[in-house]
């Protein structure tokens, strides 16, 4: 079995308008956001052994603030990536617990592309910032990943928790 942490990064900040995009910040309420999300996955015993993240500063700030042990693997395909290109990052993987780091509006579209059938969320499809989705695959090797595949084990947005 293998196990997918798919995350958009947390909420980012457009107060500089001189900062191209992939150099955009996390804003206060992201850091918070991305701290909270870091403290949940730490409570559920989500460790990921391999992070694959997009390189942009917001994304990465992001992974920082989960404090997970584990360093990330920047990954420039990742920025603004569409749901194919995600999906060929993730049939590279080595990891068994992989957390992957993105944007909208691919990281929506993978993630519908990726499960069986969506969770029971009112706002999966838009996949707002922060949104986190756990989902689970029965194959021993990321490879061998087919879409359709996955089944939820959680959803959940910076909103859904305490």
């Amino acid at each position: 079995m293998k196990t997918l942490i798919l995350m958009r990064h947390a909420k980012s900040d457009w107060g500089d308008p001189r900062l191209p995009d992939s150099a955009r910040p996390l804003n206060a309420r992201g850091r918070r956001a991305a701290t909270a999300l870091g403290v949940w996955l730490r409570a559920q015993n989500l460790r990921p052994d391999q992070i694959l993240c997009s390189s942009s500063v917001r994304t990465q700030e992001t992974c920082a603030r989960l404090k997970l042990d584990t360093a990330p693997e920047l990954q420039d395909a990742l920025y603004l990536a569409e749901a194919d290109e995600m999906l060929t990052v993730l049939r590279r993987a080595t990891g068994s617990l992989v957390l992957m780091l993105g944007h909208n509006p691919g990281i929506a579209e993978f993630a519908r592309l990726l499960l069986a059938s969506p969770p029971n969320h009112d706002r999966f499809d838009d996949y707002p910032t922060g949104a986190t989705l756990i989902a689970q695959f029965d194959i021993t090797d990321w490879s061998a990943l087919h879409p359709g595949t996955g089944t939820v084990l959680q959803f959940l947005t910076p909103h859904d928790l305490p």
